[in-house]
C-alpha cells in the first residue's frame, strides 16, 4: 500500500511510520487522515507486524496539529468539515492507533514542536521517548478556539493541572521534554541523533515478546480505561484465558528460564 503524507516501512517485526510533511510543519490534512486510518489497519491484520515506532520528518516540529491552511494540493477536502455539524467527526478517530482498534503497542519519538493536534497520537502511545530539543504545547485558545478534544485525552496521560496549564496559556508557554518526563508523559529524554535508533531498540525489544501477550496486554489495559474498576477487573481476566493458551507457546519458557545470565536494563 502506498502513502503520500507518511512513510511507511516493515522490517524486523516493527513498522515504522514517519509523518511526511515537513514543508507544513508535519501538519495534518484529510489526506494523511485517512492514510493513518489504512496504515493502522494494514498494522493490525499484519501478523508480521508486532510492534510499531511513529516518529515525523526531520525539521522543526514533530507535529503542530491540523493543517491550518486548509485544503490544498490533490485533495480539496478540509480536515475537520465544521460546517456540516451533524456530521463533523473528530480527527482523533482516524489518526489514533486505538481509536482505529488497533492493538499493536506503538512507541512515539517525539522531536521539536508537539502542539495542539499531535496529542491526537501521543494520548494514544503506549510509550513516549522525546529528544532533548522537544516542547509540547496547545495553542488553541490563543487563536480563539476551544481546546476540548485533544485536552480531555491528554487528562489519561497527564495531571489535570498541568493539562489546564497547558491549555489556558496556550502559545505563551511550552512545556520541556524534561518536564514531561517528570510528570509521566514522556518515559525518556534523548539527544536528538539518537531519538531515531533508541526508538528502534525498544520496538525490537519488545517485538522479540510473543505477539499474543503483547497484544492482549495492550487490549486488556487500553479497553479498562471506559470502566469502572471492579467491572474493569473482571472483564480483564478473558484476556489471559484467552491469549495466554496462544501466547505461552509462542516463547520457549524453559529456555527463559534456565537462562542464569539474565540481562537488563535499569530506568
Amino acid at each position: 500500500m502506498s502513502y503520500k503524507t507518511i512513510l511507511f516501512d516493515v522490517s524486523d517485526h516493527v513498522a515504522t511510520i514517519t509523518i511526511n510533511r515537513p514543508e507544513a510543519m508535519n501538519s495534518f490534512n484529510r489526506q494523511m487522515m485517512d492514510e493513518f486510518a489504512k496504515v493502522w489497519h494494514e498494522i493490525s491484520w499484519n501478523d508480521d507486524i508486532h510492534v510499531s515506532v511513529l516518529r515525523a520528518a526531520r525539521g522543526r516540529a514533530f507535529c503542530t496539529g491540523v493543517d491550518v491552511k486548509g485544503a490544498s494540493g490533490d485533495d480539496p477536502r478540509p480536515a475537520v468539515d465544521l460546517e456540516n455539524i451533524w456530521h463533523c467527526e473528530d480527527p482523533g478517530d482516524l489518526l489514533g492507533p486505538k481509536s482505529q482498534k488497533c492493538w499493536k503497542p506503538m512507541i512515539a519519538a517525539v522531536h521539536g514542536m508537539a502542539a495542539g493536534g499531535a496529542f491526537y497520537w501521543l494520548n494514544e502511545a503506549d510509550i513516549i521517548i522525546a529528544s532533548d530539543d522537544a516542547t509540547f504545547f496547545d495553542p488553541h485558545v490563543t487563536y480563539g478556539m476551544t481546546a476540548a478534544l485533544e485536552p480531555i485525552g491528554m487528562t489519561y496521560k497527564m495531571p489535570l493541572a498541568d493539562v489546564l496549564r497547558m491549555v489556558l496559556l496556550g502559545n505563551d508557554e511550552r512545556m520541556s521534554a524534561e518536564y514531561a518526563k517528570s510528570i509521566g508523559l514522556v518515559s525518556e529524554v534523548v539527544s536528538s541523533d539518537t531519538l531515531w535508533a533508541r526508538a528502534h531498540e525498544l520496538a525490537l525489544q519488545i517485538a522479540a515478546k510473543p505477539p499474543a501477550a503483547i497484544q492482549g496486554s495492550i487490549k486488556a489495559i487500553w479497553t479498562s480505561l471506559d470502566l469502572p474498576r471492579s467491572v474493569a477487573l473482571a472483564n480483564g481476566l478473558k484476556y489471559p484465558q484467552i491469549g495466554n493458551p496462544v501466547g505461552v507457546p509462542q516463547v520457549n519458557r524453559e529456555s527463559l528460564m534456565a537462562d542464569k545470565a539474565k540481562k537488563f536494563d535499569l530506568r
